[in-house]
Parts: structure tokens; C-alpha cells; sequence
């Protein structure tokens, strides 16, 4: 029996957790959760999917803390069925599992890094270790998960940190303002981040915690990903929020080519066969972009601010 695609969507001022048929791009079910759910993340076996609930619409918004939970939501059932609880840490905002099964959370509010060993069964944290900067808004986490460089919007550092071993003093450079994309390399040894503050992507050696590398972006780099070319030659994307673009480079963070986007970008994910990628826009679409023409197809219409997503094949 062939696999089916879904994709799966956040969309965080509809407040819901949605399913939409990738063959005709229909919504199959929307799970109405708290307000503002935000980041996402899916465990390897494709079973479950864990969502932040952010809790507010921007940290910007004052008085309000924000939430401090997870939904974890059952994909074959379409049902949110258990909540994590991370009080009193709140905002939750990256998230990740890694392949034992081991869910990540980062708190915002309080520069924290969650760790849920059996989130499928245990619903409050067994380890916390700080951040070591100042609004931590995403991590990234190496492969054996003892490693992560966390992203610190109000410090403007990255710092390493050991996720497991909360003896560890975190390490702390400065890449430029605002750093906020990030992604390591194939083999872990750079951390490209982009920098929203003044327009510029970084590569810092990861043994080192030393910039080797810069280049430079259009206005305001929201996320940088990390893909293959035709060729295999490994490049990177950064999403241009501040010009409504979307920009290639290769290693030596030099641009090769930069194309004007329908609406602001939000996120954006990769399918897991085809060379496409899925973007959420501002005007409450997704629309999928081929890797290799660099040319949009199918578009889907949601609900309201669609943001991380994630292709299902089941």
C-alpha cells in the first residue's frame, strides 16, 4: 500500500494543531488547543508530535507569562492526549527529540533547557540545565544529544551547553546581533547562524566557539536551513523576513541566488523524499517550493498564521 502525506501544521493564532491532506491539500481535522501553541516537534517513530504552547502572541506582549506546557498529540488518532508540564518555566519555544526518545524543551521566559526522558509516560521534566544567556528563543542539538548551542535573542550569544550534565559551565560567544537561525553541519563542526541584527550569516567552529566565516544576508534573516544541492554539495537557506526573499549560499556563505517571496516567511520544512520544501507565509498560506527550479506548486489555504510544519508519510 503506498504511504500517505500529510501535512502537519501549527497554526498559532487560529490556536490550533491541524492535519491537511498533501494530495489535495484539504484539512482532514483541526485540534483546537490552548491559545497560541507555537514550535513543534515529531518523535522518530512518527507517533507522536509535541507542541509548545508559547502561550502568548509575541514576547513582547507585557503582563502575561505565557503557558508552560506541552500537548502531545497522538497522529494516528488525531487527538491531543497528554500534556506536559514545565511549571515554572514558561514560553516553551525549540523543541526536539532525539533518538532515544528523549524530549528537549527550551524555556524562554527563564533560559532553560527541559529534558523529558519518557515524555510518553513521565509529564514533568527530570533535568533542567540554564542556558546561559538571555531570551533563549531556538537550540541546536547534535546527533548523540550530549552536546547544544543555544540561541540568545537579549544576549546576543550562543552558547554551548551539555543538556545532560548540569556541571558543566556553559560557553558563550558573540556571532553578531540578534542571533536567531541556526543549523549545524553535516558533520557538527560548524554552526551556520544567521543575524537578524545586522544582516549577516556566520559559521562558528563548534570546537572553538570561534566565527571562521561571515557573509552577508538580505534584511532581517529569520532561519537558516541546511540542504543538498543537485550536485550533493551541501547549502544553506536563509528566510529574509525583513525583504519578503528567500536566499541560497554555499559553505563559504556567499550568495548564489536570491528570489522575492509572496509574503512574509514563517517557517518553513522539508519533505522528506522529493527535493521540495513546504514555506508558511503571513497571508495564511503554505505553498511548496522545488529545490531544484526554485519554483512554487501547490499552495494550501489555512486557518491563521500557519508556522512549523512537518510532512507525515504514514
Amino acid at each position: 500500500m503506498p504511504l500517505r502525506e500529510t501535512l502537519l501544521l501549527v497554526q498559532k493564532c487560529a490556536h490550533t494543531f491541524s492535519f491537511y491532506d498533501l494530495a489535495t491539500g484539504l484539512p482532514q481535522k483541526h485540534i483546537v488547543l490552548p491559545n497560541f501553541p507555537h514550535e513543534f516537534t515529531v518523535d522518530a517513530a512518527r507517533g507522536l508530535a509535541y507542541v509548545g504552547h508559547y502561550g502568548i502572541e509575541t514576547a513582547s506582549h507585557l503582563g502575561d507569562m505565557g503557558g508552560h506546557s506541552v500537548f502531545v498529540i497522538d497522529l494516528a488518532r488525531q487527538e491531543h492526549v497528554a500534556t506536559l508540564n514545565l511549571w515554572p518555566y514558561y514560553r516553551p519555544h525549540g523543541l526536539t527529540v532525539d533518538g532515544q526518545g528523549r524530549l528537549f524543551v527550551m524555556s524562554e521566559a527563564h533560559n532553560v533547557l527541559l529534558r523529558f526522558s519518557d515524555p510518553a509516560k513521565v509529564f514533568v521534566p527530570d533535568l533542567a540545565v540554564p542556558s546561559g544567556g538571555y531570551k533563549t528563543h531556538l537550540f541546536a542539538l547534535t546527533k548523540d544529544a550530549q552536546t547544544a548551542y543555544a540561541l540568545n535573542l537579549l544576549s546576543n550569544t550562543v552558547t554551548k551547553i551539555k543538556p545532560n550534565d548540569p556541571t558543566f559551565t556553559p560557553v558563550a560567544m558573540v556571532p553578531g546581533p540578534v542571533p536567531e537561525g541556526n543549523v549545524l553541519s553535516a558533520d557538527e563542526s560548524l554552526l551556520y547562524v544567521a543575524n537578524r541584527g545586522d544582516d549577516s550569516i556566520v559559521a562558528v567552529d563548534t570546537a572553538t566557539m570561534k566565527v571562521v566565516a561571515r557573509g552577508n544576508t538580505r534584511r532581517d534573516p529569520n532561519r537558516v536551513y541546511r540542504f543538498k544541492g543537485a550536485q550533493g554539495q551541501d547549502l544553506l537557506l536563509t528566510t529574509n523576513s525583513g525583504e519578503h526573499s528567500l536566499s541560497v549560499f554555499g559553505t563559504d556563505l556567499q550568495e548564489q541566488r536570491c528570489f522575492a517571496l509572496p509574503s512574509n516567511p514563517l517557517a518553513l520544512s522539508f519533505h522528506p523524499v522529493d527535493r521540495a520544501v513546504y514555506i508558511s507565509f503571513q497571508d495564511d498560506t503554505v505553498r511548496r517550493l522545488d529545490l531544484d527550479s526554485f519554483e512554487f506548486g501547490q499552495q494550501i489555504k489555512t486557518l491563521r498564521e500557519p508556522d512549523s510544519s512537518y510532512v507525515w508519510r504514514h
